[in-house]
């Protein structure tokens, strides 16, 4: 395993680049820890995939070093960075067992025999594959081949890393779960730096240690998935992480209150404090899951009406009205269910403070 390293990588898909919207990946320096398990999560066409071949060496960046346990890899191809990689579609033999496909990497390494099969029979193992062994790769199903070629890119113990791109797309819903499940078991069992890339937040917060949220181009925030959701430092995060995501409303700041279409909220004294040495565009931004509703008036509480209430089984999501903005409110399943004019309420201590779509802090 290795410490993978970004020293002001950038890179273009253009010859000669000239400004910031020219490059799909803009200058990163990031760390990914020996050992560690992280989640490249965003939505298409963010850059992951780039990021990851440029991690790879399927591409050479336009700007930066990349470097493994600090040594400089930047223009070594992918055989020689010891780099196994799974991809969004399986890639197997049909004609060759699953057995010799699960040992086609070590036998090409000139791994010895006892060893090879050691190593498969636990990758098997580990991957539900024991039973399927002698089969050709060509009957089973997607889910099957699918392990494989997983169990292909974990077979090896020379790797600096293994590196998924979506490798659960083709999966059914159904079965994601368990490979997941079997993907973190995976990591505990081999301590394996295994970096994951997926535009579906559900499989990056199961899966991942860390979670490096890109947008843009950008790495704009790497955290636990209880960062995120607490504490997003960027606009987007707020937005892309959580069932329904952050609320946001456009306001301005005097003192330690917000103002929203003239309506105050009181900040807590440590968001009060920062948004006195932030400029920008303020807007407050606050959680479904905390943003509450109450019959009558109290602290940082705004009128607001309700639209309409989706029953979602183990709880309610509140569509609000405030002063022709949108609210989302996340109600307990047991909670009754508001109608008509209702209070809005702001916890102080759960409302987050943005200047141009970056947290105040």
């Amino acid at each position: 395993m290795a410490c993978i390293e970004f020293d002001g990588v950038a890179h273009s898909y253009l010859r000669h680049p000239k400004k910031e919207q020219d490059f799909a990946i803009k200058t990163l320096s990031n760390v990914w820890e020996d050992g560690g398990a992280y989640a490249l999560l965003g939505p298409s066409g963010c850059g992951k995939t780039t990021l990851l071949n440029i991690i790879s060496g399927l591409i050479a960046p336009t700007k930066g070093r990349v470097l493994y346990d600090g040594r400089d890899v930047t223009a070594l191809p992918p055989e020689k960075r010891n780099i196994a990689q799974v991809f969004q579609f399986p890639v197997l033999y049909d004609t060759m067992t699953v057995y010799e496909n699960l040992a086609f990497p070590l036998k090409n390494r000139r791994v010895g025999k006892k060893e090879i099969e050691h190593r498969v029979l636990e990758i098997a193992e580990i991957l539900d594959l024991t039973d399927c062994l002698g089969q050709k790769a060509a009957g089973l199903a997607a889910d099957a081949k699918q392990k494989i070629s997983l169990g292909r890119g974990l077979v090896r113990s020379d790797v600096a890393a293994i590196l998924f791109d979506e490798p659960l797309t083709v999966i059914d819903p159904h079965l994601k779960w368990h490979l997941r499940r079997k993907l973190k078991e995976i990591h505990e069992r081999l301590a394996l730096t295994l970096i994951y890339v997926t535009h579906d937040q559900m499989e990056a917060l199961t899966f991942a240690e860390k979670v490096v949220v890109m947008y843009e181009g950008e790495i704009v925030q790497t955290g636990t998935p209880e960062d995120l959701f607490e504490t997003p430092e960027h606009k987007f995060v707020g937005y892309f992480i959580g069932s329904p995501g952050m609320n946001f409303l456009d306001c301005r700041i005097e003192g330690n209150q917000a103002f929203i279409d003239g309506l105050a909220v009181e900040l807590d004294g440590k968001t009060a404090d920062a948004a006195r040495k932030a400029k920008g565009r303020f807007e407050v931004g606050i959680r479904p899951k905390y943003l509450e509703i109450a019959a009558g008036p109290g602290r940082n509480a705004l009128r607001a009406e309700v639209k309409n209430v989706e029953d979602l089984g183990s709880y309610k999501i509140a569509t609000l009205l405030l002063n022709g903005n949108t609210l989302h409110a996340r109600l307990p399943e047991d909670a009754p269910v508001p109608a008509g004019r209702i209070w809005a309420v702001f916890p102080p201590q759960k409302i987050k403070l943005y200047a141009d779509g970056r947290l105040v802090q």
